[in-house]
C-alpha cells in the first residue's frame, strides 16, 4: 500500500492551481466571543462540485496515463466524489462511470448526470458498492478513483488547508469531518509541511458512526455499517491509507451527536450565511459542544461541502 507524502500535496497543490476555486474564507465575531478564540472557516462549499472533493478527483484525473484516459474513470460514491469525478471527468473529456447507493441523496444523483456520468445504482452497503465498481473495472477496463482509498486522491484533499494558511497565517488547532478519512489525512500530511507536526488535528465524527474513532482507539480498521446520520456524506468506513495516516500523526477523533450536528448546521446557515450540508458542519458542532479546549486559540475549520437537496422546502 503506498502512502502519500506532504510533498505529495505540495505538488498537488501546483497541480491543481488552475483547475479549482480558491474558496473563501470567513469569520464570525459572534463564535469567536463565544469562544474567546478566532475561527477561520474554508468554505470549500463554494468548490467546484460543491465540496473539497474537487480537489483529490482532479488531482488523481490530472496523473492519468494515455492508456488510463482512453479508458475512462469509475468510482463509488454517495455523492459528493461522485459529483466531483464526473465533473473532473468530463472537463479532462474523459468517460466517468459512477456506483451509487439507492439512498444516495436526490439532488447529489441529479448532479452527477448533469455533469454526463452513467450512473449504476446499488446497494447501501460498502460491499456492494466496491463489489460493482469492480465489475465495472473488469468489463471496460477503467481506473478507479476511489473517494478516500486513494494516495493521489488523499494528496489533493491536503491542498484545502494549505491555502487556508496561505491566506490567515498560522493556526493553533484544525478540525475536519471524518467519513472515509481522505481530507483528515490529507490535512495532517500538509500540517506536516505547514508546522512540522506541532499544529494538532483533530477529526470529528457522528455518534452513529464512529467507525474511525473506534478503529483508531483499537488499532484496527472497523467497517462502518451504513449508520443512520443525518450527515450522509460520513456513513463510510474509514479507508485503510487515511487509517495508516492518521494512526501514524496520532489523531484523536471526537463524536456528536445527531442533533448536535443539526443545531450546527442551522448555525452555520443562520450566522455564517453559507449553506452547508450536515457532512460539513460536524466540525462545528463539536466547536459549539465545547468538546475541545479552543480559548485563545487560531482555529482552521473545513467547511466541506453544500450540496444540500433544498426541494423538500417548496413542496406542495
Amino acid at each position: 500500500m503506498s502512502l502519500p507524502t506532504a510533498r505529495d500535496v505540495l505538488q498537488a497543490a501546483r497541480r491543481l492551481a488552475p483547475w479549482v476555486h480558491r474558496t473563501p474564507v470567513m469569520r464570525s465575531r459572534t463564535l469567536d466571543q463565544m469562544l474567546r478564540a478566532q475561527v477561520f472557516f474554508k468554505c470549500e462549499s463554494f468548490q467546484r462540485s460543491g465540496s473539497f472533493k474537487y480537489r483529490g478527483a482532479s488531482n488523481a484525473v490530472l496523473q492519468l496515463s494515455a492508456d488510463q484516459r482512453a479508458r475512462g474513470v469509475v468510482a463509488h460514491s454517495s455523492g459528493n466524489h461522485a459529483q466531483a469525478l464526473a465533473l473532473a471527468a468530463r472537463k479532462a473529456g474523459l468517460a466517468c462511470t459512477i456506483v451509487m447507493p439507492r439512498g444516495s441523496v436526490r439532488i447529489k444523483r441529479q448532479a452527477v448526470e448533469g455533469y454526463g456520468a452513467r450512473i449504476i445504482l446499488c446497494e447501501n452497503t460498502l460491499a456492494a458498492r466496491e463489489a460493482v465498481a469492480e465489475q465495472v473495472v473488469a468489463r471496460t477496463g477503467a481506473t478507479l478513483i476511489h473517494p478516500y482509498d486513494h494516495p493521489q486522491v488523499v494528496a489533493g484533499q491536503g491542498t484545502a488547508v494549505l491555502e487556508l494558511w496561505e491566506e490567515v497565517g498560522p493556526l493553533e488547532l484544525v478540525l475536519v469531518p471524518v467519513g472515509g478519512g481522505g481530507l483528515a489525512a490529507g490535512t495532517a500530511l500538509a500540517l506536516e509541511h505547514l508546522a512540522a507536526g506541532s499544529v494538532p488535528l483533530v477529526g470529528v465524527e457522528p455518534e452513529v458512526a464512529d467507525d474511525a474513532r473506534r478503529s483508531l482507539e483499537q488499532g484496527t480498521l472497523l467497517p462502518s455499517s451504513y449508520p443512520a446520520t443525518i450527515a450522509d456524506g460520513l456513513r463510510t468506513s474509514l479507508g485503510r491509507i487515511p487509517f495508516a495516516i492518521l494512526r501514524r500523526h496520532r489523531v484523536p477523533i471526537l463524536t456528536v451527536s445527531e442533533e448536535a450536528i443539526r443545531e450546527a448546521t442551522q448555525w452555520v446557515w443562520s450566522r455564517l450565511k453559507v449553506v452547508v450540508e450536515p457532512s460539513a458542519a460536524v466540525p462545528v458542532a463539536a466547536l459549539l459542544q465545547r468538546k475541545v479546549s479552543v480559548e485563545g486559540k487560531r482555529i482552521g475549520v473545513i467547511l466541506t461541502g453544500g450540496n444540500v437537496d433544498c426541494s423538500r422546502w417548496w413542496s406542495g
